[in-house]
């Protein structure tokens, strides 16, 4: 077989070594502002030092009514629901991030790591209870039927939970990936009883998921669906999970779970090879093993490391076997809501196996084609760059970062006047002319990445337009390691 060794892979014409002398962007501004927009998410009582003065306390009495106290974590995206489902997710890959990449964060890191314990702080509350694992905090469609502060918030603070009985494996699984990815991070940077107590609930939380098996789309029914609605099912968050406890514990345990139940799941993951987010945890799950895979040299005796080069060559647009697509602006496209959360996710992926490559003889294939490693450093920086503006529109899809970004972000508490401005209150139907109206919103929610254009690099910057206008912490989550990656090259 004739192999094709591809070396060249252009940044704005520039080769990624040269882009990175160059500092063509501020990654270390945009690391600072992804961070901060975490802030903007947060629900529950703020402390002293909280930086968005505009966002004000809120949902102070979450889960009171059922005699527990449910507050804090944060709204997953314009809404003010608390979907653990996502949240969890969003809460696994900032950890991650700053696991690989948080001695690159400098100054940010204990705002990176702040940002982990908003969330951690609020699944240790959710899990709590024995034989409970509380999923969801709001009546989702009562707020999406009205357009309202949190801070003002009067639709129902309904409590969803999953039980033995009722399980969710999905969520419950998920939340234990979250809880064991954050010890990791604790532990790495100086809080090591924190971390063990992260660590002990998520074993517990796993154990729970595993025993009481189902999807929280049956238990919680109306909850779930069609906000979050499980699709791929939940053995890919058990595995997931398993495979977090197993870094985290270094437990046999845990790598026989993984690869014992792999075999089952070969059909479903073979076939979503290049699928991760908040509801498919499949090309994450390779990725993470590939490092105990390589370190043990376990190549030949399982399959993941396999799986995770199928990945990089189904998103590769130079790959033979390439299955995903790409606007001419070169932006990484999905079908679907809100496609920035493919780009960050994926690109993180490729760039934490460039990592775990860094220091072995693994060579990737596509065929007739090999992949040298700065490829996928290449790739992830152009997907960066073209978020924060080096696209056809010269527009940042981050807000506040450059001078030209989305002005009418479809988010409730950055459209409407702030509590500073307007401390009256505003009912459901209150906001609606806020929602309409065609002026830019009146509170900056720095650091927020929007759904993002369309496959032709068309943005309206539409409020209405949730798909493209509405930013998600797990569209975020994961440029927080990549900006810090990037932050760390282009200062050398």
């Amino acid at each position: 077989m004739k192999i094709l060794v591809v070396v060249v892979l252009l940044v704005g014409g520039l080769s990624s070594e040269a882009a990175a002398k160059a500092n063509l962007h501020d990654y270390g501004d945009a690391l600072s502002k992804s961070i901060l927009f975490f802030e903007g998410q947060r629900s529950g009582k703020l402390p002293s030092n909280h930086r968005l003065t505009w966002r004000k306390d809120s949902a102070l009495r979450d889960g009171a009514d059922d005699g527990v106290d449910l507050t804090g974590g944060y709204y997953d995206a314009g809404d003010n629901v608390k979907f653990n489902f996502p949240m969890a997710f969003s809460t696994t890959m900032l950890a991650w991030g700053v696991i690989e990449y948080g001695k690159s964060m400098g100054p940010d890191l204990p705002h990176a790591l702040e940002a982990v314990r908003w969330s951690t702080d609020y699944l240790l509350k959710s899990t709590a209870t024995p034989g409970v694992v509380f999923a969801q905090v709001g009546d989702p469609n009562g707020d999406h039927n009205c357009w309202q502060r949190p801070e003002d918030m009067d639709t129902p603070r309904t409590v969803y939970k999953v039980t033995e009985k009722d399980p969710g494996s999905e969520v419950a699984a998920e939340i234990a990936a979250a809880l064991a990815a954050a010890s990791l991070a604790f532990k790495a940077f100086g809080d090591r009883p924190y971390s063990k107590v992260l660590l002990e609930r998520a074993s517990k939380v796993f154990e729970f998921a595993d025993k009481y098996r189902g999807s929280y789309n049956d238990s919680i029914g109306s909850g779930a669906c069609p906000f979050y609605c499980d699709f791929s099912g939940y053995q890919d968050e058990l595995l997931w999970a398993a495979a977090w406890l197993h870094r985290a514990t270094k437990r046999p345990i845990y790598w026989n779970y993984v690869v014992e139940n792999i075999e089952n799941f070969k059909p479903q993951i073979e076939a979503s090879i290049s699928e991760f987010g908040w509801d498919s945890k499949h090309a994450g799950i390779n990725v993470l093993v590939s490092k105990y895979v390589l370190s043990q040299s376990l190549e030949g005796t399982t399959p993941f490391l396999s799986y995770a080069d199928n990945f990089v060559c189904s998103v590769l647009p130079e790959s033979p076997t390439n299955t995903v697509s790409f606007s001419p602006g070169g932006l990484l496209f999905k079908s679907g809501v809100c496609n920035m959360q493919h780009t960050t996710a994926l690109s993180f992926l490729l760039l934490v196996y460039t990592r775990y490559l860094k220091n072995s003889k693994h060579v990737i294939r596509c065929n007739d084609v090999i992949v040298a490693q700065n490829q996928l450093v290449g790739f992830t920086r152009k997907q960066v760059d073209y978020i924060l503006g080096d696209n056809p529109l010269s527009l940042s899809y981050m807000v506040g970062y450059g001078t030209k970004f989305p002005q009418r972000i479809h988010h409730r508490a950055s459209s409407l006047p702030s509590m500073v401005q307007q401390p009256q209150h505003i009912d459901c139907k209150g906001g609606t002319p806020y929602f309409l109206t065609d002026r830019p919103n009146p509170n900056l929610l720095i650091g927020a990445v929007v759904g993002g254009p369309d496959i032709h690099d068309r943005f309206p910057d539409d409020r209405m337009d949730a798909t493209t206008s509405e930013p998600t912490t797990y569209v975020n989550a994961p440029l927080v390691g990549l900006m810090a990656y990037f932050k760390a090259r282009s200062s050398h």
